[in-house]
């Protein structure tokens, strides 16, 4: 029986999700498997990947075989490093402590590398927030300034023409004086 490691599809249609899976290979993508070793969420960033790394590297020296989307993924979270430290243990070229030491410091370069990349995603979405921000507020201090404008000019306009009525009627009171002297 060929097993393979792969992914079953969940979600509802365009936010897709998958269960990474052991499961016979004669079996249908989505249908039964043996074992469900984690998830794989694609729409995040980073992609989500959560498996259990014990479990991957068990079937993975028991021979199944992983497809390729999930051999990118065994490989970035160290499951095929493990299995090639393993490998030289089980032939002899070097101590099951040195494989366990070589794969501990990579894993911690591993998260450390991880963590920056989130980091930086997220100083990178607060720095284009601002930005967003800052534009906004321009605009909207030039659309205030525009308004403060017509205001002033409509008001400009509206205060010859209320000053023009009074001067008519002085005028007006001016030349019946003078008519009635």
């Amino acid at each position: 029986m060929a097993v393979k490691i792969r992914l079953a599809r969940r979600g509802r249609k365009k936010a897709a999700q998958f269960d990474i899976v052991v499961a016979d290979a004669r079996a249908p993508r989505d249908g039964r498997f043996i074992e469900k070793l984690g998830t794989y969420d694609p729409n995040t960033n980073p992609a989500s990947i959560n498996f259990d790394g014990d479990k991957a590297f068990d079937w993975i020296m028991k021979g199944a075989q992983p497809t390729d989307t999930v051999r990118a993924m065994l490989s970035y979270r160290g499951v095929l490093y493990r299995k090639h430290l393993q490998l030289g243990v089980i032939k002899g070229a070097i101590s099951q402590e040195t494989a366990d030491q070589r794969y501990n410091e990579w894993m911690e370069q591993k998260n450390a590398k991880i963590e920056d990349k989130r980091t930086s995603l997220g100083t990178a979405q607060a720095e284009k927030r601002q930005a967003q921000l800052a534009a906004e507020t321009k605009v909207r201090e030039a659309r205030a300034e525009a308004i403060r404008q017509r205001q002033a000019a409509a008001a400009a306009a509206a205060a010859p023409a209320a000053e023009a009525p009074e001067a008519t009627e002085e005028a007006a009171t001016e030349t019946t004086e003078e008519a009635g002297a």
